[in-house]
């Protein structure tokens, strides 16, 4: 995900500087972009805090050798597998399951991999019970489900300690050049293809890591900001060259136009919505990505004793299980409508309830309060409404003491660099041909979240390997053509 522009000035210019710099180096040998990758992994330079460690072990460990070959001999091996229709990327879950069963790991790595470029990251981050696992056929026989997620990351893991390879290399070099703009999914999973087929691949973000949500969003006891990675440091096999710390703007992003054959837009969405009451900009009012984000970078080892979290989505209840494993004593999960209306997952609602988050439903908040900093929240109750919430009563309003409160209410659009109208969008998402990811703009392509407003990170990798296929698809059109 890219950050908002930063209006400071100086900044920008440094952006621009840095970006010229870089267009102007070969994109083959991609010295600059990817110097840093080189002498030093991505894995590597992943912060460590102790305290984090301690705090966020895994939700679900993994399996031993033992387990998997046991649960991989449960699978059936379906040969239509709904388990197989049902993940957005397509891995054939049943051969790399058997692959298990008969101890060829490194193979069933490279069965998901072949269609799964961050296979270990999906198989901490998605939520299985509504796909793979959700369509598993054991449950016609009342009977759990195979354990896929698990397997697959038993199997990844196995080939990231044996130091293992990508089932593919990179395709006779085509001589053409694709530049991707922001490090999250569906640019990674983008990259990968265009390497597949020969491509230049030069990714842009404005973070000094790549990953985008994989790396600075996910809960860490889902999915562990080394993990993420560790998972990329195997595209460095493939050439993708990476440039950080850019932002890019109209500017920028017309400079890429003119020195590359395609653009791919894979920006995700910007920054969380603002709840437009008083009180909002003082110490101690936050959004939630960048509270996950700062202590998955240890910038944050601790919460303080009273939190509240502004929303009812996966991403509130990943900032309220945060704080009360960063030693919250107190942390309420606040929603304007009922239990029945909120978009998280209900496992992730029963996890929230498990870590000890309270909820208040049919309320809202209408003030924040405090001198120098928050010191609380003012309330209303709202009537519970089967249609949605009704106008506030104001005989029902109630303060609620508060030291930290965490927003999120959703995520604007991050598609304002795209002004000079080089492409179509629709309330701020890019419109796309959802089978090749190709935009209004024939040169332009994106995927992920700038596309859909917001959905998996299976989604993000499903767009960007289409859209992948599509630019080359396009590309070689354009040569022949010519």
């Amino acid at each position: 995900m890219l950050h908002n522009q930063d209006s400071n000035e100086s900044q920008a210019d440094d952006a621009h500087s840095l970006a010229r710099k870089t267009l102007q180096h070969d994109s083959n040998t991609g010295d600059i972009a990817r110097s840093m990758s080189e002498t030093t992994p991505f894995f590597a330079q992943a912060p460590r805090t102790p305290e984090i460690t301690e705090r966020f072990p895994d939700l679900h460990p993994p399996l031993n050798r033992t387990a998997a070959i046991a649960e991989a001999n449960r699978c059936l091996y379906c040969f239509d597998a709904p388990c197989t229709g049902a993940c957005p990327t397509h891995i054939d879950v049943p051969r790399f399951i058997k692959k298990i069963a008969s101890g060829n790991l490194e193979g069933s790595a490279k069965t998901i991999l072949d269609a799964n470029i961050l296979g270990a990251s999906c198989s901490r981050a998605c939520p299985v019970d509504v796909l793979c696992e959700g369509a598993c056929v054991m449950h016609r026989y009342n009977k759990q489900p195979i354990e896929i997620a698990k397997l697959q990351r038993f199997a990844m893991d196995a080939l990231h300690e044996n130091g293992g390879s990508l089932p593919f290399s990179p395709g006779e070099d085509t001589g053409k050049s694709v530049a991707l703009v922001g490090g999250g999914p569906a640019s990674l999973a983008c990259a990968a293809e265009l390497r597949r087929h020969g491509i230049k691949a030069e990714i842009f973000d404005a973070r000094p890591l790549p990953g985008g949500l994989n790396t600075y969003g996910v809960a860490e006891y889902k999915l562990p900001l080394a993990e993420s990675l560790r998972e990329i440091d195997l595209l460095a096999q493939l050439g993708v060259a990476f440039n950080f710390s850019v932002t890019v703007d109209d500017k920028i992003l017309s400079d890429l136009e003119a020195s590359h054959d395609a653009i791919f837009l894979g920006v995700g969405l910007g920054g969380i919505h603002q709840l437009g009451i008083t009180g909002e900009s003082l110490p101690g009012v936050q959004n939630a990505l960048d509270y996950i984000a700062d202590y998955k970078s240890g910038k944050v080892t601790a919460a303080p004793r009273r939190v509240a979290v502004i929303g009812a989505g996966n991403t509130a209840i990943d900032a309220a299980n945060a704080a009360v494993r960063l030693g919250a004593a107190d942390v309420h999960l606040i929603y304007r409508r009922g239990r029945e209306q909120i978009s998280a997952f209900a496992f992730e609602y029963e996890h929230a309830k498990q870590e000890g988050v309270k909820f208040l439903w049919h309320t809202t908040p209408i003030g924040i309060l405090g001198a120098d900093a928050v010191e609380a929240l003012d309330l209303v109750t709202l009537e519970a409404s089967s249609n949605g919430p009704s106008p506030p009563q104001a005989r029902e309003n109630f303060q609620l003491s508060i030291d930290l409160v965490i927003l999120a209410i959703g995520q604007s659009t991050h598609t304002d660099f795209l002004k000079n109208g080089q492409i179509k969008l629709e309330g701020g998402h890019v419109l796309i041909d959802r089978v090749t990811g190709q935009t209004t703009n024939p040169k332009y392509f994106a995927g992920g979240d700038c596309t859909n407003g917001g959905r998996e990170v299976v989604d993000a990798v499903a767009d960007g390997k289409r859209a992948g296929i599509g630019i080359a698809a396009w590309l070689e059109g354009q040569r022949a053509n010519t």
